[in-house]
């Protein structure tokens, strides 16, 4: 009787065994090429968008979302301006305020980093270290809550943003990506909501102001600056000048000639071209 039990039991025990390695090594094949896939759809992804202006970001979609499910209304409001539009004082207003170290570093202010995790193992705020090419990263592709997979994520993206973009193109795609308001995105919507002009026309006044409302766009104001907004704007213009204007941002220029410009450069050629 034992004989025949185990004639009857064991071919079923080996044959659970067979199907649940077959099937765990499916599951890892499959889990395998996913992420295998989405690791080649995001670098293409990254590759793209060095010349095509991104429509719309992660964290517009994330704040869009937010507001629906709260039943709250929201509109976003951006206009992409290029590179070339851009007011030289802002573009280093921002690098003074967020990223000094922009032109030297590779994604990564590993200094900043170490000062950031010593800061909070010590306070109960959290500090934060991100360059430049980390936000970029994160608004443009990732949503915005702390997490250690989307810091992970965020390590992924700047790196390929890095290596794929030049300088240039981080702090542009920057600059017309970041939150200065409720729905308020990017230089030229910050500011026509804050001062009632456009970004090429902002003063280096008004330029330092924006850049000191950054770390908290949702709670200070450039319109109507608080004395500790104030007081940091002051401070971004002095480090403005010890970069350096002029000279620091034509350290950000490809040190190779790009072998396809912008989008926003050969688009209107070819459109002229076909109008003709």
């Amino acid at each position: 009787m034992l004989r025949t039990l185990l004639h009857t039991i064991l071919p079923i025990c080996i044959a659970s065994v067979v199907y649940g390695m077959t099937l765990a090594r499916k599951l890892l094949r499959l889990l395998l090429f996913t992420v295998l896939g989405g690791a080649v759809l995001s670098i293409a992804l990254v590759l793209l968008l060095r010349w095509v202006d991104p429509p719309v970001s992660a964290l517009m979609l994330e704040r869009q979302l937010t507001a629906k499910i709260s039943g709250q209304t929201y509109s976003a409001e951006r206009t992409w301006k290029p590179w070339h539009t851009l007011p030289d004082h802002l573009k280093m207003a921002v690098i003074a305020a967020e990223d000094q170290l922009f032109a030297t570093h590779y994604g990564f202010d590993v200094e900043a980093i170490r000062a950031a995790l010593n800061y909070n193992e010590q306070n109960n705020n959290i500090r934060g270290a991100s360059t430049l090419s980390q936000q970029v990263a994160k608004n443009t592709f990732l949503w915005s809550s702390r997490s250690w997979t989307r810091k992970a994520l965020e390590a992924w993206f700047t790196a390929w943003i890095e290596l794929l973009w030049n300088k240039e193109r981080i702090l542009e795609v920057y600059l017309n990506s970041a939150e200065w308001g409720p729905g308020i995105f990017g230089a030229e919507a910050a500011a026509q909501y804050h001062f009632n002009t456009g970004a090429a026309y902002l003063t280096n006044q008004q330029a330092y102001v924006l850049a000191a409302v950054l770390p908290s766009p949702l709670t200070r104001s450039a319109g109507q600056p608080s004395a500790a907004t104030q007081q940091r704007a002051q401070w971004i213009a002095r480090q403005v000048r010890q970069l350096g204007s002029s000279h620091y941002l034509n350290s950000l220029k490809p040190v190779h000639s790009e072998w396809l410009p912008p989008i926003s450069e050969w688009l209107p050629i070819i459109k002229a071209k076909f109008e003709s």
